[in-house]
């Protein structure tokens, strides 16, 4: 059975954090493929500057390029409305059929705030998730809070799967204002990546 791991975001932009994380998942968790899909109008994130949704997926594209085991996936791109989670795992299961397993990977963060996603108990009977810890936020924990809401087979299931990550604190939000200020953002992004960011004037003032 072929064994694809879903990774979501804004990709605002995409950082070295995101691929080493995919790729830690796609090693310890035997993922046949990483689909990076970045989100159209994120639920969680209604505050956040995005860059224009063209900039963001050819950055993703720049930055997967050369590992056929990454794809960048327009799928929330190309879709109205709110880019809720259960409606891309659902679109993915019609596309690629039931011979295939889908994983949601997520940080400990993002585990900790399942409870306030659109149909959080669809979504975790639909999908698998494969989790790391986050700087500051500990997997371990947010399982522990959750298990009384999810119920402790799905807890059981996500420590199972946890993935032993580096805890790099690289963020989004801190590459958009060293680039506002004119200052390097060397590898924090792929070198392609940057060269785009500098070349389309992202994040600039």
């Amino acid at each position: 059975m072929t064994r694809l791991g879903i990774f979501g975001g804004t990709f605002n932009p995409i950082h070295a954090a995101h691929l080493i994380l995919a790729e830690r998942a796609r090693d310890e968790r035997a993922l046949d493929k990483v689909l990076f899909i970045p989100a159209l109008l994120p639920p969680h994130k209604p505050q956040e500057p995005l860059a224009p949704s063209a900039d963001r997926l050819r950055m993703v594209e720049l930055a997967v390029e050369g590992n056929p085991a990454f794809e960048a996936l327009p799928l929330e791109l190309e879709r109205e409305g709110p880019s809720y989670t259960l409606l891309t795992v659902r679109e993915l299961r019609g596309r690629f059929g039931a011979a295939v397993q889908l994983f949601l990977l997520l940080g400990a963060d993002s585990v900790r705030d399942m409870p306030t996603w659109w149909r959080a108990q669809d979504l975790v009977r639909t999908v698998d998730i494969i989790a790391f810890d986050r700087p500051g936020h500990s997997l371990d924990r947010a399982v522990d809070q959750l298990a009384a809401l999810f119920g402790e087979d799905w807890a059981r299931r996500v420590r199972n799967l946890k993935v032993s990550a580096p805890l790099l604190d690289i963020s989004a939000s801190e590459i958009r204002q060293r680039v506002a200020a004119g200052r390097s953002i060397r590898y924090l992004v792929p070198e392609p990546v940057r060269r785009h960011i500098l070349e389309r004037g992202l994040y600039r003032p």
